[in-house]
């Protein structure tokens, strides 16, 4: 989509390469290291289990050589042998029926005996019980297994998320984030559920089969292995072709997940601005990019089970074929073959179920992929251990010859030296773009300087962990931020400790968010949304400035806090804020300058660096940079009254 809505709109973010699938499929197996002993047990079911199964057409096998032992015994006189028999049935021109009946141990005159029969289908029942019984353990013990390490990965994910620095979420899209820590796990899960269990019993039934199968006529189970190798092509071929495809699937997922969110929570934007089509255009653009993909994905994937059912059906026709000339010749009892029948079908199922499964483990590994890739992104810089505060926290701070740069081939903030004693009020101005919130960012670490260094009470911030120096900081900006909850409960969240009612109540008192929030039907106990539907933009820069002031911070950093409240309100708030700072060190970055007049120094910033320094009165009367900003700024609000 052409224009600024289509490039506002595009993707992007740290995602647009692919990973290596065996890579990926290794480390996501290496994630069930801590459920070692839980594999084990399950290891141990399925083993048995399977191993039952693989024994059970064995045993119908002789249920059948019994009931047609007795069905020819019975055919014959008693009294005679089996080789006086198959002797007679020669001499009178029979010999291959004789040679099939060679391998039948049957007694002449004797019937089907019953009793037998029905000890050995017991017995194959019992077997079929127990299988069934620790199949149904080991089901549970995957359940049990996949679930904790799902707990663990989203901790991983959650923790990864803390540690990453900022710039890292200014490049990506806050949905394709959230897809990321929500969908991509919720599918590696489900994938494991449905599919890890099922794998294990599928590659031992293989095993135990073909065991059994070279047991009972090595000549079959070399027919049977025949296919294997088609087998393994159908799987390898149609597996490479799937893959980018699942990869792409869930990359569109988080794109899409991404716009949704954009034009959800900026919905009266895109209204405002006549947003709709172009919005809808750009969705509809997005759903067909994973159409696409997941039709793929999901079609090169699906045609691997019906390719192996043809495989399994030529191995079926071989097994037959040469099982009836084994028969026939007498190598082989008929409870053999039969037995043997059933074993290719259940050698050729597990390689079917196998290739179903690809595609469920390739869409798993594909969003292992972009977990993983989220996992190995770069973090800030760790905290120093042990880390050193100051003695005392005063409100202290020095920039010496700091400079920054977002990108290194821009620079933004070269050589900047500043002192700022306890309890003095700087005031921040400037142009857009002059570096005022770069320089606060730098003070908060949310970036780190490139070069020179930030001192707090004389102690290096590099050197003091982020909580020690961000909980002496109290921060409110222009962009207000509220959860779902109760008022009360957003004021305490600039608390470090437990709060009473009182306490809250007075920090509104002082942010003058008192009154406002008394007429509002349930007073301070009356639930917002995250977005503080209910209550206007500036009632709630007032609730976050009482959050700040409920923190008593050492420092106090205003990011244009009072750009969303009146006229009336801001000359209340900048008389509560001088109450507040009182011993207490500020920085205010401003745009409107009649709100900084009572700062103790005014810092005047363009393209990084500090043209002029010093109070209201000098700047005005040094008739430089300030006086510029001010004399533009005083012309305008007469224009606006004339």
């Amino acid at each position: 989509m052409a224009g600024p809505m289509g490039r506002m709109m595009a993707g992007g973010g740290p995602d647009q390469h692919s990973l290596d699938f065996k890579v990926s499929g290794r480390r996501l197996i290496a994630q069930f290291k801590p459920e070692r002993l839980t594999i084990y047990a399950l290891l141990f079911c399925v083993v048995v289990s399977v191993g039952l199964s693989v024994a059970g057409p064995k045993i119908l096998g002789e249920a059948t050589d019994l009931v047609f032992a007795g069905i020819v015994g019975r055919q014959f006189e008693p009294g005679m042998a089996k080789e006086q028999v198959l002797s007679a049935m020669r001499e009178r021109g029979d010999g291959q029926i004789a040679d099939m009946l060679r391998s039948t141990d049957f007694t002449p005159g004797e019937g089907i005996d019953f009793g037998a029969v029905g000890s050995v289908l017991l017995f194959a029942l019992a077997v079929f019980v127990v299988a069934g019984l620790l199949m149904a353990v080991a089901t549970r013990l995957v359940n049990r297994a996949v679930n904790r390490t799902m707990f663990r990965m989203r901790e991983d994910v959650q923790t990864k998320l803390s540690r990453l620095p900022l710039s890292y979420f200014d490049k990506s899209r806050r949905g394709e984030v959230l897809s990321r820590a929500t969908n991509d796990i919720d599918n590696i899960g489900q994938t494991l559920q449905q599919s890890m269990g099922q794998l294990i019993n599928s590659v031992l039934t293989i095993i135990g089969v073909l065991a059994m199968m070279f047991w009972v006529s090595w000549l079959l189970a070399l027919v049977a292995l025949v296919t294997v190798p088609l087998s393994f092509v159908v799987a390898t071929r149609v597996g490479k072709r799937s893959q980018p495809h699942f990869v792409q699937q869930w990359r569109s997922t988080g794109k899409l997940n991404a716009h949704v969110e954009e034009m959800y929570t900026g919905h009266t934007l895109v209204k405002v601005f006549g947003r709709q089509e172009e919005s809808a255009e750009q969705f509809a653009e997005q759903n067909e990019a994973l159409y696409e993909a997941g039709f793929k994905a999901q079609f090169n994937s699906g045609i691997m089970q019906p390719l192996m059912l043809f495989v399994s059906n030529i191995n079926y026709v071989l097994v037959a074929v040469v099982g009836g000339l084994r028969v026939a010749s007498g190598s082989l009892s008929i409870g053999d073959v039969q037995a043997f029948i059933q074993y290719s079908r259940q050698f050729s199922m597990p390689l079917t179920q196998v290739a179903s499964m690809a595609n469920l483990v390739q869409s798993g590994v594909a969003s292992a992929e972009r977990i993983f890739e989220l996992l190995d992104a770069d973090e800030q810089e760790a905290d120093p251990v042990p880390g050193v505060r100051p003695e005392e926290l005063r409100g202290r701070v020095a920039l010496e010859g700091v400079s920054f740069r977002y990108d290194p081939e821009k620079p933004l903030i070269e050589d900047l030296s500043l002192t700022v004693e306890p309890g003095h009020t700087v005031a921040i101005v400037g142009p857009t773009g002059a570096g005022k919130t770069t320089l606060v960012n730098l003070l908060m670490r949310f970036y780190d300087v490139s070069s020179g260094r930030i001192t707090l009470d004389g102690v290096d911030i590099a050197r003091m962990s982020r909580d020690e120096l961000r909980a002496g900081i109290g921060m409110v900006l222009q962009d207000t931020w509220l959860f779902g909850g109760t008022i009360a409960e957003n004021i305490a969240y600039g608390a470090s400790r437990e709060v009473t009612r009182g306490e809250i109540e007075e920090a509104a008192r002082a942010a003058h968010a008192d009154r406002f929030i008394r007429t509002l039907p349930d007073g301070y106990d009356t639930v917002i949304d995250d977005e503080g539907s209910g209550v206007s933009a500036g009632e709630k820069q007032l609730i976050t400035i009482a959050r700040a002031f409920l923190s008593d911070p050492v420092i106090l950093v205003l990011d244009e806090a009072t750009s969303s409240v009146d006229t009336r309100t801001e000359v209340l708030i900048q008389k509560a804020m001088a109450k507040l700072a009182h011993g207490r060190t500020s920085f205010v970055i401003a745009h409107r300058l009649s709100t900084i007049r009572d700062a103790d120094t005014i810092l005047v910033m363009e393209n990084g660096s500090i043209v002029e320094q010093g109070a209201h009165g000098e700047l005005l009367a040094a008739d430089g940079a300030y006086a510029r900003l001010y004399k533009a700024q005083f012309a305008q609000a007469v224009a606006e009254v004339d």
